[in-house]
């Protein structure tokens, strides 16, 4: 339960990120629910997550989450899970280059628990890449690999995204992920899923995603979910 616990390294509302900060000066806030079901069980978070575009092409973040974890036939569990602090910094944009490129390390820290969590720190190194066209059209990918201070529960991460702006309110999305096995005792995982987001205006979003395991599912991903509302001001 604790490595089907481990952070999700989310980018709202799909697991892989893309590489466009907040604009500077402009905040986005989540607040969020996700989990994961196996056949161990059901585990997820429940938090906020703070985004600050502190200069241009610079996003600082802080995730403020709680655990919770429920065993197959037992009982749920309640606390702290691990509190994200990362950079996300974009140094190559569309317009001279032809794709957004940024880097986003996200530093996690021990949740305190052996129950909810992960309760050693890690580091996630990634390099996000975008491109975006007139149809409506846009595609993201990325990848890196997580550091643990236990070095045997290292393990890499790969995903893409394709988006379609439906209409002026409504942006969908599919996503396929990968994640190679760690020492934990977690096998690699391959999943797919699905996200919407919608604007009820321009401060208030709803978010959602729905993913499912295509390799080693029971283990790893049964069925997983992420809702939020996202206020940007």
């Amino acid at each position: 339960m604790v490595a089907l616990a481990e952070p999700a390294h989310a980018g709202p509302p799909f697991i892989s990120d893309d590489p466009e900060p907040t604009p500077s000066g402009q905040f986005e806030i989540y607040a969020f629910n996700n989990g994961t079901n196996t056949r161990d069980g059901t585990a997820g978070e429940t938090g906020i997550d703070f985004n600050y575009g502190a200069a241009p092409d610079l996003q600082l973040t802080a995730t403020l989450p709680g655990g919770f974890a429920q065993r197959t036939g037992g009982g749920a569990s309640f606390g702290p899970s691990n509190v994200e602090l990362a950079a996300k910094y974009r140094f190559l944009h569309q317009d001279t280059f032809g794709l957004d490129v940024a880097f986003f390390p996200r530093l996690f820290l021990p949740s305190g628990s052996n129950i909810t969590g992960d309760n050693s720190a890690s580091l996630l190194l990634p390099v996000r890449v975008e491109k975006d066209w007139k149809s409506g059209w846009s595609a993201f990918r990325g990848g890196g690999c997580v550091f643990s201070a236990i070095r045997r529960a290292d393990f890499c991460l790969t995903g893409a995204v394709l988006t379609y702006q439906l209409t002026p309110e409504l942006q969908i999305g599919a996503e396929l992920f990968h994640r190679t096995a760690d020492a934990h005792g977690t096998p690699a995982s391959s999943s797919v899923g699905a996200g919407w987001r919608y604007d009820l205006n321009k401060n208030v979003h709803l978010l959602g995603y729905l993913g499912r395991g295509i390799e080693n599912a029971d283990e790893t991903n049964r069925y997983s979910w992420y809702t939020s509302v996202l206020f940007t001001f």
